[in-house]
């Protein structure tokens, strides 16, 4: 992803966001409608949360310490998921006991009836603008994929939460121009209650979903399909490797991947040309995946007997694990054998608890 793009994305909402929650207490202030109460409070919660993705992607350029060897790049999912709950609590939470305490009191608009719609329908047309600004950029490197894929297998979060919070917000803001409009119709502020009740489920739903795709991304994901498809053909493309005995990737950060690979080499190759040809390797994968910026490679000699064997281990210098079991065993048994013998040439001069003999 663009980092650039994903600034720019959640700089126009934050402005939009701003702009709308000073117009929705205004109105609010001025009717008392709880569904104007509920859509403010949702426009300062994204407005706070755009806050934590510009701290967020400000922290993890920091540079890597000896105790963070692998840099602060998951700082952007801290944040993110951070987001998530500010979203949950603030907003759905927030929305959903509006709506019980307007329930319990229900009362018509009196006064004013216009602002909220008129507030409503800008709010409508502002967060537009910054929707299709979320769009436009992530439409730069979504390629081909559908909009629930990419939110789902995004590396960067900030992009697809613009984009969460964006769309909740249209259909908020859709919710409760339905529930002013009712009120307003019909005199009845049981409608009002309804659009916020509906906000806040809303909010919640988004919440939820934003908790669980960052969480993934905390625990750590390893290369989508295509990224390894490309890895693996920089790896064996070329005369230097025989085969990829097994590999493992993970992302360090959005754009930092790292790369882990055992790999077969020829046994007869000096430690000059492994180097040399561990180094071209390095390159051809660094060329085809641009975020692979950390990798190890490990080379050893490949064993067709080994992988038949169904140890789990492929490499003709692999140590099995019953072998490994067993000298440590008979290694516990030397000890203990010269253990016995030592006890018995102190008693057979009458060394008896260090005290020597008489």
């Amino acid at each position: 992803m663009s980092a650039n793009g994903g600034t720019k994305a959640i700089v126009a909402a934050l402005a939009a966001n701003l702009g709308i929650a000073v117009t929705k207490f205004i109105a609010f202030a001025l009717t008392g409608s709880s569904s104007m109460l509920a859509e403010s409070i949702h426009s300062v919660a994204d407005s706070g949360n755009q806050g934590l993705l510009l701290i967020g992607g400000r922290r993890a350029k920091r540079q890597a310490t000896p105790q963070h060897p692998f840099g602060y790049g998951r700082e952007r999912y801290i944040y993110a998921f951070i987001v998530a709950i500010v979203l949950f609590s603030l907003g759905g939470l927030f929305a959903l006991y509006e709506a019980y305490h307007k329930a319990s009191d229900p009362h018509p608009i009196e006064s004013w009836q216009w602002v909220p719609v008129a507030v409503l329908v800008a709010a409508i047309v502002m967060e537009s603008f910054s929707f299709r600004t979320a769009i436009k950029e992530s439409n730069l490197i979504r390629g081909n994929q559908s909009w629930v894929r990419f939110i789902r297998r995004a590396k960067a979060p900030e992009l697809p939460v613009v984009l969460l919070e964006d769309f909740g917000a249209l259909v908020g803001l859709v919710f409760a121009l339905f529930g002013v409009g009712m009120t307003l119709i019909t005199g009845n502020g049981m409608w009002d209650a309804a659009g916020t009740a509906m906000i806040g489920v809303l909010l919640v739903v988004i919440a939820v979903t934003l908790a669980v795709e960052t969480k993934s991304l905390l625990l750590g994901e390893g290369a989508e399909q295509g990224e390894l498809a490309k890895i693996e053909e920089a790896v064996t493309s070329g005369p230097e490797v025989e085969r990829i005995i097994h590999m493992k990737t993970l992302y360090l950060g959005p754009e930092e991947l790292m790369v882990a690979a055992k790999i077969a080499v020829p046994a007869w190759e000096t430690a000059h040309d492994l180097a040399r040809d561990i180094n071209a390797v390095e390159a051809r994968i660094r060329r085809e995946v641009p975020t692979a910026r950390v990798i190890y490679l490990e080379p050893d000699i490949y064993s067709p007997a080994a992988e038949r064997a169904g140890t789990g281990q492929a490499a003709d210098t692999a140590v099995p694990e019953a072998a490994t079991t067993d000298e440590a065993h008979r290694a516990g048994e030397t000890h203990t054998a010269g253990e016995t013998h030592t006890a018995g040439e102190a008693h057979a001069t009458g060394e008896v608890a260090g005290r020597p003999g008489s």
